[in-house]
């Protein structure tokens, strides 16, 4: 999972009783999201300039500081080479499909012991002309295993070994009794394969977090601090090689200004947070642009809730909440006009749908009665002020989210609003994207807090999110990633055997199961799907199509300009 910072951030990458359930799948208008422009032809040259809503914190793509998704999407996506890739299949589905880097799929084997035997490309080499080989697969699981203050080493730690005995056919082996089912997102996604030739027996964050200059991508990348990350064709890229002459990502302050860049020809592509005024602007029509959206993506936003902290401790305070909120207004009001009027019921993102309950929070709809019902059974009772109080103790918190963001400002005014007439009393805490990720999330120092998690490879399992042993502390160096504090051994069981039964069956239904159970807990509560939403210049020419996990700019080798201009 990544963060959406600016975007939403994710990174995290983040996610009982009723009536009759109903079906979550968001409605739109069109299948927006498989709108493409080609064009028999392009023309070699031009500079295509970008708008981009969030600067990432680092380059260095496996520490903790580099779970931007604006990154990724700029950066890490076009200069590391992975082994699989999400491609798009029309209608906001995805495949993993094994990459150039390999010559076809892997052989994977569960016995004895897991094993997977990845064949290299003859032809794939770094920048530098260095040829890809065994020594960066054994580098990377060295540096996942072994590294400081990693985002994420699900899967890698308990890899046995990496056997290079031929360079161009990395074995990789896991420890007896240990499996991993998502081992297609080794290598893959958030992590790729780094040049041990390059970092080995040095320090790797230090030679990474603020930019490099080697690639085994398509595109060499360069951050200039504050202003931009520009990319130029990496000419020894075995691939398809870039059509144009540059892509520069300039850094804009937030969706507003990342809209009027657009507008007034300064950028030529952007791929906005779904906003009120871009979606209004959609909803009237653009001119002399190509838009597109996609409401099945692989991002969830949602109200995370501090399982540590009262209220939030007490399970039937969190069903009550449930029963406060209109979600489907609330997303009716917010993205009605690209035709997404349902709430998401899952916090599995429709991309992973098969592994998911899509239905688990359904029966979590505006239902006042209900809150009574919940509140004073378990001993709460309203006060003069209309506030639930127990034992001396209000049902009071703090929401907090991401500034400068409209959209979730409204979405808290909304909720802040909905939940006084339900009897609680809830603040709204902005925060800058770094406090709010680096700092309150990872500490457990907040309430509740509204933003989006996405995936980073198209794998099942929300156990780096929800099982009680990512509870940041001692045992993993304060880097887990329940940020929720969810603590629910049930839980526990069903996305551990998601993570590792290599039975995609039993996979299907631990999945199901883990969904229900964190509904029935009301661990977190899923509100919309955060649509993609794709705005380009008529000049851009090319297969531009959403690819919800590695973003809109995933095959931006393949653009063009007409006549090689692009502005």
């Amino acid at each position: 999972m990544r963060l959406v910072a600016a975007v939403a951030v994710v990174a995290i990458v983040f996610a009982a009783c009723g009536s009759s359930k109903k079906s979550s799948t968001p409605t739109t208008k069109s299948p927006a999201a498989a709108t493409t422009t080609t064009q028999p032809a392009i023309t070699d040259g031009g500079t295509l300039t970008v708008g981009a809503e969030q600067e990432p914190d680092c380059f260095d793509w496996l520490d903790a500081c580099g779970g931007s998704s604006w990154g990724s999407w700029m950066g890490q996506y076009q200069t590391i080479p992975r082994v699989f890739d999400p491609i798009p299949q029309g209608g906001g589905a995805l495949k993993n499909v094994p990459s150039n880097l390999l010559t076809g799929a892997p052989v994977f084997s569960a016995t004895p012991v897991e094993t997977i035997t990845y064949s290299i490309n003859p032809k794939a080499v770094w920048s530098d002309g260095t040829p890809i080989t065994c020594d960066d697969f054994a580098y990377t699981v060295d540096q996942q295993q072994n590294g400081k203050n990693l985002y994420d080493q699900t899967g890698y730690l308990d890899i046995a070994k990496v056997d290079c005995t031929n360079e161009a056919q990395p074995v990789v082996t896991y420890k007896a009794g240990k499996t991993y089912s998502g081992w297609q997102a080794l290598f893959a996604g958030g992590v790729g394969v780094l040049p041990s030739h390059i970092l080995k027996g040095k320090d790797r964050d230090a030679l990474m977090k603020n930019g490099y200059t080697w690639s085994g991508g398509p595109w060499i990348a360069k951050w200039t601090k504050g202003d931009n990350i520009t990319l130029t064709p990496n000419t020894n890229y075995w691939g398809d090689k870039p059509h144009l002459q540059s892509v520069v990502f300039k850094f804009e302050a937030d969706t507003a200004a990342e809209f009027q860049a657009f507008k007034s020809n300064q950028v030529q592509a952007i791929y906005p947070q779904p906003q009120i005024d871009v979606v209004d602007a959609i909803g009237a029509g653009l001119t002399n642009a190509n838009t597109a959206y996609n409401a099945n993506t692989a991002y969830v936003e949602a109200f995370w809730l501090n399982n540590s902290k009262p209220p939030f401790t007490d399970k039937v305070v969190r069903q009550a909440l449930g029963y406060a909120i209109d979600r489907d207004a609330v997303v009716k009001q917010l993205f009605g006009k690209l035709g997404v009027n349902a709430a998401v019921n899952s916090v599995n993102p429709f991309v992973i749908k098969d592994y998911s309950d899509q239905n688990a929070f359904s029966e979590y709809h505006l239902d006042l009665a209900k809150v009574t019902s919940l509140m004073t059974g378990d001993g709460w009772a309203k006060g003069s002020d209309g506030i639930w109080a127990k034992a001396g103790a209000k049902a009071a918190f703090t929401l907090s989210t991401t500034q400068g963001n409209k959209r979730r400002q409204l979405t808290a005014t909304i909720v802040q609003s909905e939940l006084k007439d339900a009897g609680f009393d809830m603040k709204i805490n902005f925060r800058a994207a770094g406090d709010l990720f680096g700092k309150d999330l990872p500490g457990g120092n907040f309430d509740a807090a509204l933003y989006a998690s996405g995936l980073t490879a198209l794998t099942p399992g929300l156990c780096s999110q929800f099982c009680s042993k990512n509870i940041p502390g001692p045992s993993n160096s304060n880097a887990g990633q329940d940020w929720t504090r969810t603590n629910v051994p049930e839980l526990d069981t069903q996305l551990e055997i998601v993570d590792n039964s290599l039975d995609a069956t039993a996979q299907m239904a631990a999945a199901k199961q883990g969904d229900d159970i964190m509904a029935a807990n009301m661990v977190t509560l899923p509100l919309d799907p955060l649509p993609d939403i794709l705005i380009w210049s008529k000049k851009v020419v090319g297969p531009v199509q959403d690819n919800s996990i590695l973003g809109m700019f995933w095959n931006i080798n393949e653009w063009g300009c007409t006549g090689g201009v692009c502005s």
